[in-house]
């Protein structure tokens, strides 16, 4: 897609202040709020707000809210990111004001971490009872990314993202990665995590599985890791996940399987006890989704009082229409 002269011309007013270049340097490391760019900038925030104006008007970056606090992000679209990412590569790190900034960018997901750190403190006893009832992340995880496999593909969205676990595994896969959770808390935990990892490329949103905040027929890999069995009506979020799928796009379910364990209700808040395969694959079916895969994983112990986890993988039954790569151009050619 190509842009007129005077939308050239824009753009690049809105990028060239050292300012603004500055900002723009710091969200291609993360999403960062009004405080966080007034704490590494060291500028008042009526100037950082202006700033941030100006970029958002030139479709540079994106806005959201989350509670009372509003994130900046660089822009989705792929146009946009592309050209501020070809200008932030030609940065020279080694820079003064840019390792400056760096440091305190540094500092600011330091604290950030340190709070996540204490939440996760304060409910992991909740967590580890429930961990200890099924078999190890690692298997699970481990299992997930045979299924996936290792061919690099374009975006990805994770359902319900949690500590961000799953945009962290696949992270070497995707370009571009996208969590969404209703808690802050639990987001506050998922960007902690994604900054300690490193992982740039991926940004968590608030918002509701139902309604995600997100373009619909835009994402190759869609994930839902045990959050089904929280819902009052699971079959609605597949139809939503299925909405979000790009032909040919996969959609990769993890909850446990029937079980009998009552106290989920009470104390952890789980709607539903499980799910059958045939539960999961007729509401795939719905959602005009095919079931490709199903996999089991037995709990840790012997212990009726356990879970079994399950793993569901489908497919968008559209198919993806793209242009022939030039060896399969040349064949055609030559035929």
């Amino acid at each position: 897609m190509h842009v007129t002269l005077d939308t050239m011309v824009d753009t690049l007013k809105a990028a060239a202040e050292s300012s603004r270049l500055r900002i723009l340097t710091l969200l291609s490391r993360g999403d960062l709020t009004v405080s966080d760019l007034t704490e590494i900038l060291g500028q008042s925030q009526p100037r950082v707000s202006r700033h941030l104006k100006l970029l958002l008007e030139a479709g540079l970056i994106d806005r959201y809210q989350e509670g009372s606090w509003a994130f900046f992000r660089l822009s989705d679209a792929d146009q946009a990111r592309g050209f501020v990412q070809g200008l932030v590569s030609g940065i020279d790190t080694g820079d003064g004001q840019v390792v400056r900034d760096f440091e305190r960018l540094v500092d600011v997901k330091r604290k950030r971490q340190e709070r996540a750190a204490h939440y996760f403190s304060a409910n992991a006893a909740s967590w580890d009872e429930i961990r200890t009832l099924h078999a190890p992340d690692r298997a699970v995880e481990a299992a997930l990314l045979k299924l996936v496999g290792k061919r690099p593909f374009q975006s990805m969205l994770d359902l319900g993202t949690g500590t961000g676990r799953l945009l962290e595994i696949f992270a070497p896969l995707y370009r571009r990665g996208v969590g969404i959770d209703m808690s802050r808390e639990m987001l506050a935990v998922a960007r902690a995590n994604l900054d300690k990892a490193g992982v740039a490329h991926a940004q968590v949103r608030q918002g509701d599985i139902f309604s995600p905040p997100v373009e619909r027929d835009a994402f190759d890999l869609v994930t839902v890791h045990q959050v089904l069995h929280f819902l009052d009506d699971p079959a609605r979020a597949i139809q939503e996940a299925a909405r979000l799928l790009r032909p040919s796009g996969r959609l990769v379910i993890v909850d446990f399987a029937p079980h009998g364990l009552d106290f989920l209700r009470s104390e952890h808040a789980h709607a539903r006890l499980g799910f059958s395969d045939r539960q999961i694959a007729d509401w795939l079916a719905e959602a005009g989704l095919e079931l490709d895969d199903t996999q089991e994983f037995e709990p840790r112990g012997s212990s009726k009082a356990s879970l079994t986890v399950k793993l569901w993988l489908a497919h968008d039954r559209r198919q993806l229409i793209a242009e022939p790569t030039p060896d399969i151009q040349a064949a055609r050619e030559t035929a």
